[in-house]
């Protein structure tokens, strides 16, 4: 037994070095408001990223009384959400979103919330608690109506995010809130990536929308549009997150690219 009790406590410290600790975050942000957010912490942070989903928003969060791992009621296909954990093993602390209590109907942040001055206050902060945590870099990144909740935020927060990371962006006009190219985007003013899918058939996320979006930031000290292209189309609703508008099939081949970007800015 004493022969096999050092190897044994190696193999354990080797193995926790590689996992992060996931836990659910709630933060109260405005009179009788909550925000909650999956947290991942690598051992040594190198930057944190906070993913916002598309659509409604809304996860519905929740703790697991079974598990350590908190529960996602809606969106675990979504391709920020499902992508979280490879965003942490680039070494990125990472904060998945969810709407604010106020805004866990059926329709969530559908409407206007996400270009609210109450949705910047409410991640600022989610911000605030993540610069206290590691006093690294923090970047916004959106995925289709995300993108609209990213940009408003880079805009207007108070906290001054480090860059900004738009895939799928929304940039056709619908009353589901407002498209990014009509944002005031010469007031981003820090590192953006603009990424899509090539044969991205969406008709809220056209693919040219990507290169109207970067002629727009012109006071970003630098942009890159970025067009990524394979995968699996898996459904025939073509805004679903299972098909080239959720890069479905080449998640680590997009996380990659972002990864680096933040990492070079």
């Amino acid at each position: 037994m004493t022969k096999n009790k050092y190897p044994l406590i190696l193999l354990l410290s080797f193995y926790s070095f590689f996992v992060n600790a996931t836990e659910l975050v709630t933060l109260n942000t405005r009179p009788g408001i909550e925000q909650k957010f999956i947290l991942i912490t690598p051992e040594k942070p190198l930057a944190s990223v906070i993913l916002f989903a598309g659509g409604k928003g809304a996860l519905d969060l929740s703790s697991n009384a079974s598990s350590s791992a908190p529960t996602i009621g809606w969106g675990k296909n979504n391709f920020l959400v499902r992508s979280r954990d490879l965003f942490a093993k680039h070494g990125f602390m990472v904060a998945v979103v969810d709407a604010p209590s106020d805004k866990q109907s059926r329709r969530g942040m559908l409407g206007g919330f996400r270009n609210s001055k109450e949705h910047v206050n409410d991640i600022d902060y989610v911000i605030r608690d993540l610069r206290a945590r590691a006093n690294v870099p923090v970047w916004l990144i959106g995925t289709r109506r995300g993108t609209e909740s990213s940009t408003n935020i880079a805009i207007h927060s108070l906290q001054k995010p480090n860059g900004l990371v738009l895939t799928s962006s929304i940039t056709v006009e619908n009353d589901n809130g407002t498209p990014l190219t009509e944002m005031n985007l010469e007031k981003v003013t820090v590192p953006t990536l603009v990424a899509t899918h090539t044969e991205d058939r969406c008709n809220k996320t056209p693919p040219a929308g990507a290169e109207e979006i970067a002629h727009m930031l012109t006071n970003a000290p630098q942009v890159e549009v970025k067009l990524f292209s394979g995968g699996d189309d898996l459904l025939s609703n073509p805004c679903k997150a299972k098909t080239y508008h959720g890069f479905w099939g080449i998640e680590t081949k997009v996380v990659d690219h972002i990864s680096n970007f933040i990492k070079s800015n």
